[in-house]
């Protein structure tokens, strides 16, 4: 390591932290104090505050007299790096900032920042077509690259670093073998691609970077199996699917030549799914839902059912044929079919299997929702989730959903008033659940079924009931024909009519026992007739008739008997999930083993039929089954152990909900976790696309596990997961989700008498209540959070709780109020030596003053804005302010200078992947080229931002497609 001169300091932190002065290397210490001085070294000249600096080094458990231990370090390092420094002379390096310090990093120079401008010079050159340039630097960089950077430095600050230095030196590498690739190296990239992706199997951009060299190798039969074995790893570990971009190359794999497909860009966009969606005539798009579930292949029976429903479709004119879906007229007015039986008579199955078959007969598309009626575990359906679900759709942008459920009704049944479409409302409750799911004109056909009659909905709507019943015995017989051969129940003819009478018709139980014979061919039928016989057990809820020999949970009794123990085990636990469904990762939480193991498991218990693999790595319970699991697993295992495992599940939401945001808002503050003390095998993730789909998947499973922790005395793990989730839930728009989720958590912490966390829930509620527009609501709890915050002296949370008052005065146009509460933030942000918060605060202040069309201060402080995010690296905060100061240049009558920076903009978000905001910069550039007189530019910048919001699904389409006519008549 060289050095400049004999008074340089020079550190190392690709390694294990090392200095030197000159040419002397210094002895740094302790690992507690090196820990110190690596935390200031990666803050760059930042003040950090004590008590960030106790967190750091010793987490939530801090030793007696942390802060003067603290000061000693800080004593000691002065000492260090300014031998010469004379007594009673301030401190040039290593200087004091509140009450905690900052190292001017103006006077050192390190390893990682050469590394950083190297890779920050490469792509820079990469992008302007030099590639051998930019392969050179990234070479050089990543030769001086050790890893793991940090070693040897103890606690959680160092461990945090240590990963996103990982993360960086991992993006480096990618870099440089994918310039390599596009520098025509295939054949040598092979091998290293290979080890790379071996050690980082879930990071689907290598994955992409192997398939594209072994394609242009010839090797395309072990590139699809890459493709493979990657979607099978994301499945099994993320419950995901790989993403667009990697599935766009493996549909190029089979037709492409030895030299196609080319490489994905960085950062790939989603296409719009063309079978999903359709133009109107006046060109806006309309999405076309398909939410049916896959119809059941070995369907047989209920044919006088089928007869029934059928005449649901046939209209004054004309008759349905005898199996429904063949008859040739549209129905002229909404049917409503309710389908009622016990829990198992294959209600859902004969619903699901009628719906496919008449679903041609409704172009516009098919709604299905499992309302969750009688879910054992109290997780009802919420008729305001079901309708948000169903206007998303059908085209709702998740943040343009109204509050409250009549503004929901009357926006979903305007949009479904032309429409011809089969909706199925699945497991309900009550009419009363099912009443605003009703579509308000006719075309539409609703299919609902209930354990209950519904005699409501049929005396008030003129809905048809049908009655499910059992199976006759020839439809039991010939439904074990279609799962088993008709040669193998023929062979045993009297086995197949004991099983029949034991399963009494219950199309669940037959499945059931159907599943086991199918699994075991060597297996006499006379043997399991024998184990069914000898089975026994209760569920007396769901007896049939008053034959105890006939009773369900014989059947399942003995389907659960004959599991491994292991297995045996996860299905009971499984039961104390409370979402409507879970996936690989929270199962081996819940039964605490490895998740390659739990797989085995759930192909077990899905290959006995006592689990359903609903999607790709997601599993739900049939409730008959799930009622039966809760019997179980509260008569065989303890409390204790129960409370283990609903530990070990909310620990793994908790932590899990705290990595994803932290992927999707690296900047913003955050609240330490204590370290797990269980084996709840959280997931971490590549990137902000995982991190997203992840929670998209699991949006409403994290709502009720919210809700079920605040409710079932989990109260920390309620008001943590709420807070985890509120930056996602609000920049996708979910905010109905975002409002109930934080009651829960304000329970929760009401509960726990946990002042924070009752400050953090008031703050996200208050800010929900200014986004509907309910303004007195919002000062009220707003101004509880902020006083809560001011007691416990948490200055992050009161900055966040006073731009959320000064976001709302600015909506009532309070600007000299919302001025005030952006100043008090902004001071709190220096105080704290946060750059990034200081900075949107200032883009923020900015923006009010051009509210109050005070454009010159508002570019004043947009320009400050840009700055300090520049400094900080802060790519969001900067595409916002670059955005302000071209809509302040853009009314300052200055178009070329506001193109520029809306440019910028496009760029900045383009590269962060956040096409919304893309979408909105681009509309502020079109009005810009407008202003100037150029219809081209502009014409191109909204017609780009119309891609990106009807990709999304935005109401805003509306409004840039009406720019776009005004532009040409």
């Amino acid at each position: 390591m060289e050095a400049t001169g004999t008074g340089h300091l020079r550190f190392s932190l690709l390694g294990p932290l090392r200095a030197w002065r000159g040419t002397r290397e210094l002895a740094l210490g302790s690992p507690q104090q090196r820990a110190v001085l690596a935390m200031l070294l990666l803050r760059r000249g930042h003040a950090v505050g004590a008590a960030d600096l106790v967190d750091g080094l010793w987490g939530t458990q801090p030793p007696p007299g942390a802060v003067p231990v603290l000061r000693t370090y800080a004593s000691r390092l002065r000492k260090l790096l300014e031998p010469e420094r004379a007594k009673g002379e301030p401190p040039r390096i290593l200087v004091s900032a509140g009450d905690g310090y900052a190292l001017r990093t103006d006077t050192v120079s390190s390893d990682l920042a050469d590394c950083t401008r190297e890779v920050a010079r490469a792509e820079r050159h990469r992008a302007a077509g030099d590639g051998d340039l930019a392969l050179r630097l990234l070479r050089t960089a990543l030769a001086a690259w050790g890893s793991p950077a940090l070693a040897g430095v103890p606690g959680p600050y160092a461990e945090a670093a240590r990963a996103e230095l990982a993360e960086r030196r991992l993006k480096a590498l990618e870099s440089r073998l994918r310039v390599e690739l596009e520098l025509g190296g295939h054949e040598a990239v092979v091998p290293e691609l290979h080890a790379l992706r071996d050690a980082h199997p879930l990071r689907e951009a290598v994955s992409e970077l192997l398939i594209v060299a072994l394609n242009r190798c010839g090797r395309q039969a072990e590139a699809l199996e890459v493709y493979a074995s990657t979607r099978r790893t994301l499945v099994d570990e993320l419950g995901l699917e790989p993403r667009p971009s990697l599935r766009a190359l493996h549909a190029c794999l089979p037709a492409g030549a030895p030299h196609a497909p080319d490489l994905p860009d960085d950062a790939p966009r989603p296409e719009p799914d063309a079978a999903a969606a359709a133009r109107r005539d006046d060109g806006s798009l309309t999405v076309r839902p398909s939410q049916l579930p896959a119809d059941l292949a070995t369907f047989t029976g209920r044919r006088t059912e089928l007869d029934r429903v059928a005449a649901l479709l046939a209209d004054d004119d004309h008759t349905a044929t005898a199996v429904g879906g063949a008859a040739t007229t549209a129905a002229t007015a909404t049917a409503i079919g309710v389908i009622d039986g016990m829990a198992g008579a294959g209600k859902t199955t004969l619903a699901v299997h009628w719906a496919h078959r008449v679903a041609h007969r409704f172009p516009d598309g098919q709604l299905y929702v499992n309302l969750r009626g009688y879910d054992p575990g109290g997780s009802r359906a919420d008729t305001g989730e079901a309708i948000s679900t169903f206007l998303v759709a059908l085209g709702v942008a998740p943040h343009a959903v109204p509050e409250g459920l009549d503004a929901q009704t009357a926006l979903y049944r305007s949009l479904l008033a032309d429409r011809r479409v089969l909706i199925v409302l699945d497991n309900a409750r009550d009419t009363e659940q099912v009443r605003p799911l009703l579509p308000g004109a006719s075309g539409c056909l609703v299919i609902v079924t209930s354990r209950s009659r519904l005699t409501g909905l049929v005396a008030r709507h003129g809905a048809r009931p049908f009655a499910l019943g059992l199976l006759s015995a020839a439809e039991s017989r010939e439904l074990l024909i279609r799962r088993l051969g008709g040669s193998r129940v023929d062979a045993e003819p009297e086995a197949a009519d004991a099983i029949v009478g034991r399963c009494a018709g219950l199309p669940l139980a037959l499945a059931i026992v159907a599943a086991r014979a199918a699994l075991h061919p060597g297996f006499r039928l006379a043997d399991i007739a024998a184990e069914l016989r000898a089975g026994r057990g209760g569920l007396d809820a769901f007896a049939v008739g008053h034959d105890t020999g006939s009773d369900a949970r014989a059947v399942f009794s003995w389907s659960y008997q004959a599991l491994s123990p292991e297995a045996a085990v996860l299905f009971r636990r499984l039961a104390l999930h409370p979402g409507p469904d879970l996936s690989t990762a929270v199962a081996a939480a819940l039964a605490g083993a490895p998740r390659r193991q739990v797989r085995a498991l759930l192909t077990e218990l899905t290959g006995a039929s006592l689990l359903i693999e609903h999607a790709p790595g997601r599993f739900v319970f049939h409730d008959l089954l799930r009622a039966y699991a809760h019997e179980l697993v509260t008569h065989q295992d303890s409390a204790a152990e129960r409370d283990a495992v609903v530990l070990r599940m909310n620990d793994h939401y908790l932590h899990t909900a705290h990595h994803a945001s932290a992927v999707l808002g690296p900047f913003r503050e955050t609240i330490p976790l204590a370290a797990s003390t269980t084996d709840c095998g959280p997931l971490r993730f590549n990137d902000s696309l995982q991190a997203t789909a992840w929670l998209r998947t699991e949006r409403h499973v994290l709502r009720s596990v919210v809700e079920h922790a605040a409710d079932h005395g989990h109260h920390d793990h309620a008001w943590r997961t709420a807070y985890a989730l509120d930056l996602y839930f609000d920049r996708l728009g979910y905010r109905h989700d975002l409002m109930e989720i934080n009651k829960a958590a304000l329970r929760a912490a009401r509960a726990l008498g946990d002042p924070v966390g009752q400050a953090h829930a008031l703050r996200s509620l208050g800010f929900g209540h200014t986004r509907f527009g309910h303004e007195d609501e919002a000062l009220r709890l707003l101004g509880r959070a902020l006083e809560l915050f001011r007691q416990a002296g948490d200055a992050f949370g009161e900055a966040r709780t006073r731009r959320a008052l000064a976001y709302q005065a600015n909506r009532s146009e309070r600007y000299d109020v919302s001025l005030d509460h952006y100043t008090r933030a902004g001071g709190l942000y220096r105080s704290l030596g946060h750059r990034s918060g200081e900075a949107s605060v200032l883009n923020e202040i900015g923006w009010t003053y051009i509210l109050l069309d005070d454009l010159e201060r508002a570019l004043e402080h947009c320009e400050k804005s840009v700055s300090l995010h520049q400094e900080v690296g802060d790519l969001n905060g900067e595409a916002s302010a670059q955005d302000s100061v071209g809509y302040a240049l853009h009314h300052l009558g200055a178009y070329e200078a506001a193109v520029g920076r809306f440019e910028r903009a496009v760029e900045l978000y383009r590269e962060i992947g956040s096409g919304f905001l893309e979408a909105d910069t681009l509309r502020h550039l079109g009005d810009a080229h407008r202003a100037a007189g150029d219809h081209g530019p502009a014409r191109e910048a909204w017609a780009a931002a119309l891609a990106l919001l009807e990709e999304g699904g935005h109401a805003e389409a509306d409004e840039v497609r009406r720019a776009l006519r005004e532009l040409d008549p």
